[in-house]
């Protein structure tokens, strides 16, 4: 599949209008562009701002109101994910130098070694959108994508219609664009996570494991004086969710650790069986998907802006080519080269630990350990 090369951006009065277009107006939004972005988290953003910077005209919406909010993820970039994400700065909330894991009822594993950054996720989304209309791109919050044909035509929420040379998936890990393709989230973890004060200053992430959080784990992480603590758990004991957030946060408590009231709650899914096929089409348009539409949040600890950034990029720079064909095929290469690696064996370590705990291994802690990047069994070949 081929098609022409995208026409240049609009400039003057036209680019000018591009930029302020918010939810308030959607009139400003073209009907037929180039590339059409679903979702304006950081892949999506991101891969807006390329397209754009490219020469594309391109259109991104997402369902929210204000980028970044509300916010669904805990908010932790750690620097061992083998990517880094620029443009951080200015959302960084502290470091992080060290990790504390709690396996049962053992006494705490400290690596000392494993460094991080936590941050403000409002502002890092709310940052990549601005640069993306800086770049050209009409960005419109408030408005969501209804339904996506079989010939690429997208129906937003308020009936209007609008088509594109190329979609962007970047709508989560329930991705409408994604199930319009045939490539789907099948494995997903169910998470809840509430915002309390810190009453002592930390650089360490406490993470908790246990047979009691199946699929999953429980965190701790600092953010200045704040703290989110939450955990995640396979669907089918979703109902236990609260019980178990509950729990960690009297244990914390108690210790002198954290606040009794909860500032904030958030919770949703998050993708965990890999790499799902990150290209299709729908009649002449090429569709692409990035961050957790593709299933690239990492199947273990959850951690995905790095990989929405990066692949949000990929994708933009693949929109703008002319050879579609060729376009879907590298960037279905580079997204293999870069992440399959680390997210096959992530994959294979929660199937490993699923099965001994199943098979009521003696020594469960052990499995555990096993299945958690904290530790070098996690690492090991076989």
């Amino acid at each position: 599949m081929s098609a022409a090369a995208p026409p240049q951006r609009a400039n003057g009065a036209s680019s000018r209008r591009q930029r302020v277009a918010t939810h308030r107006d959607t009139r400003l939004i073209a009907t037929d562009v180039d590339v059409l972005v679903i979702g304006l988290g950081p892949a999506g953003a991101s891969a807006a701002a390329s397209a754009a910077r490219a020469g594309c005209r391109v259109v991104a919406i997402d369902r929210r109101r204000a980028a970044g909010l509300p916010v669904q993820c805990a908010e932790f970039v750690p620097a061992l994910v083998g990517i880094e994400v620029r443009d951080l700065a200015r959302s960084v909330c502290q470091s992080i130098r060290a990790m504390t894991t709690f396996v049962e009822d053992d006494a705490p594993d400290v690596q000392e070694n494993f460094p991080g950054r936590m941050i403000d996720r409002a502002a890092f989304d709310a940052a990549l959108v601005d640069q993306a209309r800086e770049a050209g791109a009409t960005c419109v919050l408030g408005v969501g994508a209804r339904s996506i044909g079989a010939t690429g035509e997208v129906v937003l929420a308020d009936g209007q219609r609008l088509r594109a040379r190329v979609i962007v998936g970047a709508d989560g890990p329930r991705s409408l664009v994604g199930r319009a393709i045939g490539q789907r989230n099948v494995a997903l973890v169910e998470t809840r996570q509430i915002t309390v004060a810190l009453r002592q200053p930390a650089q360490t992430t406490d993470i908790f494991l246990t047979r009691d959080i199946p699929g999953g784990y429980g965190w701790l992480f600092p953010k200045g004086d704040l703290a989110n603590l939450g955990a995640g758990i396979e669907p089918g004991h979703k109902s236990r969710l609260k019980a178990i957030v509950d729990r960690l946060h009297g244990e914390w408590v108690a210790a002198g650790r954290v606040g009794a009231k909860s500032l904030a709650l958030t919770g949703g899914a998050i993708p965990v069986g890999g790499i799902v096929g990150p290209t299709g089409s729908l009649g002449a348009t090429l569709v692409l998907l990035a961050g957790d539409a593709a299933g690239l949040a990492h199947p273990v600890t959850g951690a995905g802006i790095a990989a929405a950034v990066h692949s949000g990029r990929l994708a933009g720079e693949a929109a703008a080519q002319a050879d579609c064909a060729a376009a879907a095929d590298e960037y279905a290469e580079e997204l293999h080269d870069v992440f399959s690696a680390a997210l096959a064996r992530a994959v294979r370590r929660r199937h490993e630990l699923a099965q001994a705990l199943a098979a009521g291994v003696p020594d469960g802690k052990a499995a555990l350990r096993r299945g958690w990047i904290g530790y070098p069994q996690y690492w090991a070949h076989a």
